[in-house]
């Protein structure tokens, strides 16, 4: 038996019902927010990904040639994809454009648990605004986009700038080395790694980042760096707005594109691994031959929101099995046709079995009401209304037969 590829996933109807009530909800805000759908392709030059990740990145994506020698990949993400977009299509397009997108990616790593090698993300971009307001914005987007889903988050908001103003004073290399053991936040790998650069006295400071509560306790350490009101006003922004969130920064970001706001959001029930959020402002354009576009976006992980959501219950709508003999079988199908036109599902036998058997089959499928329609009806004009949670049956009329089904359902 042929199984499907190791870290992929079936998704059966009843999953599927699950995540496009989430997708559709998430849709629904982020087009409240003023925010177009774009869609990227699945696959893309590899450049796109390894020219600000580095050729070591093709060990972890599904690479390949084409026919023409063409070297290829399928997206491992979609920010990149999007910025591409742009240069090629929107560049002289009147600013700010505000992006989302829904779509799968594809990275070759362990699978575990929210993890796989083919996934979705739910993101958004806001590219041509170079403010606190714009931050503000792009922050209370996935706030509320989180939100809606129902998941359990914790929002974090932090700054790059008084990080890099306390690591001023080293070389990219170490700065990379220090910001690596922050955003792993690893105390314990920060204080060896700032001892291995003779610079153990940041060691205190850069502590204050990560455990700081409030503003004035990260300019006490930094000063009256030139990014302070722009952090005062974002944060007074989200606060207006009752956003909450714990402000850390510490974040660093794995990604060396970040220039400024960055922000992550962590989820329940998913161990260690319970990022399902990360997003910050940053500057791509130019590296795909575009010119220099302040940007800020985010990308949340969609399997991971509803592996944190676990099983839910949802509003169905109302359903009934038309049962019939072969000898009536084109009055029920008129009648199937009139339910679904009143927004009922219905569903026909298409075995040729006898009522009780097509009972039992509509028991079993979740329907609550079974239209009967036999000899007797079909001559008459008329249905059999029967609850399937009380046993009782009524004949009726088709049009008095919805207006039950309906009412249930109120």
């Amino acid at each position: 038996m042929i199984q499907k590829p190791r870290g992929t996933r079936d998704f059966l109807p009843a999953e599927m019902t699950q995540r496009r009530f989430v997708e559709q909800k998430m849709r629904s805000v982020a087009a409240g927010f003023g925010y177009g759908e774009i869609v990227t392709p699945m696959f893309e030059e590899q450049e796109l990904f390894t020219i600000k990740s580095g050729e070591g990145i093709i060990n972890e994506m599904y690479a390949f040639e084409d026919k023409g020698g063409r070297k290829l990949t399928l997206r491992p993400e979609l920010t990149s994809a999007v910025l591409r977009a742009y240069v090629n299509e929107a560049q002289m397009a009147p600013k700010p454009l505000r992006w989302f997108y829904f779509a799968e990616c594809f990275r070759y790593e362990r699978p575990q648990k929210g993890r796989y090698r083919q996934f979705w993300q739910f993101g958004s971009e806001l590219i041509g605004a170079d403010s606190a307001a714009a931050d503000a914005e792009v922050i209370a987007l996935a706030y509320e986009l989180l939100k809606c889903s129902g998941v359990r988050f914790v929002l974090k908001v932090g700054h790059l700038a008084p990080m890099k103003h306390l690591l001023s004073g080293l070389d990219a290399p170490s700065q990379k080395q220090v910001m690596a053991a922050l955003d792993k936040r690893d105390m314990d790998l920060l204080e060896t790694t700032l001892a291995s650069l003779d610079r153990s006295y940041l060691f205190a400071s850069l502590k204050v980042l990560t455990t700081a509560k409030t503003l004035p306790e990260i300019f006490a350490v930094t000063g009256d760096i030139p990014e302070k009101t722009r952090i005062e006003e974002t944060f007074g922004y989200l606060e207006v707005q009752n956003i909450p969130f714990e402000q850390n920064f510490g974040i660093a970001r794995g990604l060396d594109y970040y220039t400024g706001m960055v922000f992550e959001g962590f989820a329940d029930n998913l161990g260690a691994e319970n990022q399902i959020l990360g997003g910050g402002a940053y500057r791509l354009a130019h590296l795909f031959g575009g010119k220099d576009v302040p940007s800020c976006g985010f990308g949340i992980g969609f399997d991971r929101v509803m592996v944190s959501l676990g099983e839910f219950s949802l509003e169905t709508k109302p359903a009934a099995a038309v049962i019939c003999t072969p000898e009536t079988r084109i009055p029920a199908y008129k009648a199937a046709s009139s339910l679904r036109s009143a927004g009922i599902t219905a569903v026909m036998d298409l075995l040729d079995r006898g009522f009780g058997a097509q009972l039992s089959s509509a028991l079993k499928s979740g329907a609550s009401f079974a239209v009967v329609i036999g000899e007797k009806e079909a001559a008459a004009g008329t249905i059999t209304l029967k609850d399937l949670s009380t046993a009782v049956q009524t004949e009726m009329s088709l049009e008095s037969a919805i207006e039950v089904i309906h009412g249930s359902c109120r």
